[in-house]
């Protein structure tokens, strides 16, 4: 039902009478759209499968009509030809078996149709017309051909002499004339009901031709009363509307779909007028807002670009604070680091604070007061010192003056660092807002104070890495060099101590050598801490280390190299370069080897190095460690390998020589050069 207001914006002349119809339809169907539609689409689809129902029905009857007319009019045929035959059947001879056969089957068509006329056939169709005596004359057919016709047929059939049969036949001639005008009477009546039923046929098309007709002004009328006009109210509003006339309504005809989009219209225009009321005044709220929004963003921009310099944490808390407090005009501030293991926070840098209360919360447990629970339950605290629960604020911060006291948790990916505090002598509100911010500012310091930590991390992890280096720098270099020299003085002083004068020059010669060697290795680890890397390429730095180890060693090296490719990152060649140079280091010291061979294969795929020796080789697993073993050579040889991105495999079995190979890809090559 509509209301007061919505009734009287309807026209007097108009509305009205559509609102009676919507009743009617309403009372019939419904209050819904779609209930209404679908009822009348529904009701007419009824009468019109009615109406097409009757037409076929009566249309099914004329058929089975016309079909028992047929078959009453075929008897009169049938029964003159069974006349004929009788007449024309022969006492005797060879004909008259012939004759016998056709007429028995005349007399069985007679006896077939009367039996379809009498029964009705639905699915030819056939059946007669119940009026008009029909039926009892069908059946006076029916007994006048049983009771007279067939016994003179078989009188005829049966006659002994021509006489008899003649008799016969005449009897049967005169019996047939009242058959057949039996069957005449019932065939004129048959025609009369045909007649009848047609005319029905013809009403039910009329009715059917009515019904469409009708049917279609009244859907026509309810889309129009239903759907166009309704549509039409909605659009002159809409229309209304954007003229910028908010205080356009359409009126409400109905409680079905149309009825609620109308309402909802209204409600629409009404909230848009109230709304265009007030635009100035939210307008001012939102700049207000959006000024906030601005005050929020400056001041995170501000300690982004702040914490982004290098500096220790003290410089950095120390600008921060200095930052914040400035910003929210605070008396006074701190920063308080945390320390999880002693559950204590301490003051690293601080504002504005007396030296009294830098002494008293210089080392605060985290249980005592506010500024723990900040800390531990990761969310910014703002508190009044004259809060009567004493558990959030200490005594320290009521006798330094300070009303309101904040604790802004430090933090970085879910870990506690420590907070920040904001003092105040005055009481003050935080709104939502500026607790957001607070709590992103301390995320902010967080982050900057675990990069800080990061930096001096990394900063001693490059220190003990460049140890490392100069470790291998030296085992690979001085005290490969002092080992052979070692074992020169060892051999020139047996040869001093035997008087082997030959072998004194050789072996001084040979020391000489290695002095030079030392030295010039002291001298490039004095430089750059780099392997010497001749300008040939890395084969022939191969080659030249090879020949020195045959030299030193007595024992026969070959160098074979397979393919060929761009030249390599030199950081490579250098790698590559010292782990060869490590493994001739080991055949020379522990193999007792009399050949090694090394193989180069470099192609577009990358780089594969093979050092393999004919000596006593060793057990890997028994030389320590899983790997590698605790052996120092073969540990850093594991390191150099890792460190360009190659894959070292050590093959070894007692009395089987060692394998040393090394597989380096070109993407892996790529990825040192970077």
């Amino acid at each position: 039902m509509t209301s007061s207001a919505e009734e009287s914006m309807l026209p007097a002349n108009s509305e009205h009478p559509v609102r009676t119809e919507f009743d009617l339809l309403n009372m019939l169907f419904g209050q819904k759209l779609a209930t209404r539609i679908i009822g009348v689409l529904v009701a007419f689809f009824l009468l019109a499968l009615v109406a097409i129902g009757l037409t076929l029905y009566s249309s099914w009857k004329l058929e089975g009509v016309a079909a028992a007319i047929n078959d009453a009019g075929s008897l009169r045929m049938r029964s003159w030809k069974v006349v004929h035959h009788t007449a024309v059947l022969p006492l005797e001879g060879a004909t008259r078996n012939a004759r016998l056969a056709v007429l028995h089957k005349d007399i069985a068509d007679i006896e077939r149709v009367q039996s379809g006329l009498a029964l009705g056939d639905p699915a030819r169709p056939l059946f007669i017309p119940r009026d008009d005596g029909i039926p009892d004359d069908v059946a006076t057919i029916a007994r006048i051909w049983h009771s007279e016709m067939r016994p003179l047929v078989e009188r005829v059939v049966g006659a002994q002499t021509a006489a008899a049969a003649a008799q016969a036949s005449v009897s049967l001639e005169g019996a047939t004339h009242t058959y057949v005008t039996r069957i005449d009477t019932v065939v004129k009546k048959m025609e009369r009901s045909f007649t009848a039923h047609t005319n029905v046929l013809r009403s039910y098309q009329v009715l059917l031709v009515a019904l469409a007709v009708i049917g279609t002004v009244v859907l026509m009328r309810f889309f129009f009363v239903a759907v166009i006009r309704p549509l039409d109210t909605l659009q002159s509003g809409m229309q209304r509307m954007e003229r910028e006339d908010f205080s356009a309504r359409v009126p409400v005809l109905t409680n079905d779909e149309f009825g609620e989009v109308s309402r909802g219209f209204n409600r629409m225009a009404g909230h848009l007028e109230g709304l265009y009321g007030t635009l100035e005044e939210r307008v001012a709220n939102k700049t207000r807002s959006l000024a906030e929004k601005n005050r929020e963003l400056s001041i995170l921009y501000n300690i982004a670009r702040l914490l982004r310099r290098p500096m220790s944490i003290e410089e950095l808390s120390r600008s921060f604070l200095e930052e914040v407090r400035h910003t929210f005009e605070a008396d006074a501030a701190s920063v308080r680091l945390f320390d999880a293991e002693a559950d204590n926070l301490y003051i690293t840098t601080h504002q504005g604070l007396a030296t009294e209360f830098i002494d008293e919360e210089a080392i605060l447990d985290c249980g005592n007061c506010l500024c723990g629970q900040a800390v531990l339950g990761d969310i910014p605290i703002v508190s009044s010192t004259s809060d009567p629960d004493g558990a959030r604020t200490r005594d320290t911060c009521l006798r330094a003056g300070f009303v309101t006291v904040s604790a802004v948790p430090v933090n970085h990916n879910n870990r506690a660092l420590g907070i920040f505090n904001l003092y105040f002598r005055r009481k003050v509100e935080v709104s939502e807002g500026d607790r957001e911010v607070l709590q992103s500012l301390g995320q902010h310091l967080g982050m900057a104070i675990d990069n800080v930590r990061l930096q001096s991390r990394e900063k001693e992890m490059a220190v003990s890495e460049e140890r490392n280096l100069i470790a291998r720098e030296l085992h690979d270099s001085i005290a490969q060099g002092l080992a052979f020299l070692n074992l020169q003085v060892q051999m020139l002083d047996d040869a001093l101590a035997n008087d082997r004068q030959e072998d004194i020059g050789e072996v001084l010669e040979m020391i000489r050598q290695g002095i030079q060697e030392s030295y010039a290795d002291v001298r490039e680890l004095l430089q750059h801490f780099r392997a010497r890397v001749p300008q040939q390429d890395l084969a022939a730095a191969l080659r030249l280390a090879l020949e020195r180890f045959s030299q030193q060693s007595g024992v026969s090296g070959e160098l074979r190299v397979h393919g060929a490719s761009p030249p390599t990152v030199a950081e490579v060649d250098v790698q590559v370069l010292y782990i060869a140079q490590e493994a001739l280091s080991n055949v020379r010291k522990h193999a007792h080897a009399k050949h090694v061979s090394v193989d180069l294969w470099r192609d577009a795929e990358g780089v594969r190095l093979e050092i393999r020796d004919d000596g006593v080789g060793f057990d890997k697993m028994a030389a320590g460690a899983p790997e590698y073993g605790e052996h120092v050579g073969l540990h850093i040889m594991g390191e150099r390998a890792a460190r360009i991105g190659g894959v070292l495999d050590i093959q070894s079995q007692k009395g089987g020589g060692t394998s040393v190979s090394l597989m380096l890809t070109a993407t892996e090559q790529e990825a040192a050069q970077t």
